[in-house]
């Protein structure tokens, strides 16, 4: 795929991504937050960009998905029709990133987001690109196996276990957050995610 320039008018926001599209991470961490319970109604995206000296940026970007936001989603995250109304679509989302995902190892907090993007990626029309998808779940139960049964490996219990602070349900902050959890392992373990994982858990790539 091939990057697009974004237009002048964008939103400042959505802009922000030119400021990394042409850098190269360690690793993306990537999480979105849905309008209702179908994973392709993707009303907000955050990237936490990871280099060699940690989080170098974080991008938070509200998407119109252009259909019903759902009561229960509302009071999870708080976005209301109004707030992503004139934002872009998911269609100029992908767009603009271009190739930038597909060149970087990305991070999940479990499947969820990669099936959104990719819904939302075929919901578009368009063929999901292969993406080299980790979990920041199995990272942080190698690195923590005595959290299995004793809150788990969620956000919300690592948040008070490893003393992060993050708002959850805001795609920026979760995003940061899975970032931040991998980083965390990384040191606790001394070695990169690579080897806490072992085998590549997408073995080849993923689609989205």
């Amino acid at each position: 795929m091939v990057r697009q320039p974004l237009c002048a008018s964008a939103p400042a926001a959505f802009r922000a991504l030119e400021a990394v599209l042409s850098e190269t991470y360690r690793f993306i961490a990537i999480d979105v937050e849905t309008a209702n319970s179908d994973a392709s109604s993707i009303c907000q995206i955050g990237l936490a960009c990871v280099g060699e000296t940690g989080v170098e940026e974080v991008v938070t970007l509200l998407i119109d998905p252009r259909c019903h936001f759902a009561g229960m989603n509302i009071q999870i995250h708080g976005i209301r029709p109004e707030h992503v109304s004139g934002e872009p679509l998911f269609e100029e989302f992908l767009d603009a990133v271009g190739d930038f995902l597909e060149r970087h190892a990305l991070f999940q907090h479990s499947s969820f987001d990669g099936r959104a993007i990719r819904s939302a990626t075929e919901a578009c029309g368009r063929v999901a690109a292969p993406l080299q998808w980790h979990d920041s779940v199995r990272v942080a139960r190698r690195a923590w196996p005595e959290f299995k049964g004793n809150g788990g490996h969620g956000l919300g219990h690592l948040k008070n276990a490893l003393g992060l602070d993050f708002r959850h349900h805001d795609a920026g902050e979760d995003a940061r957050a899975s970032a931040e959890i991998v980083l965390m392992a990384e040191a606790l373990m001394g070695k990169p995610f690579q080897d806490i994982l072992g085998s590549s858990p997408s073995g080849s790539k993923k689609r989205a």
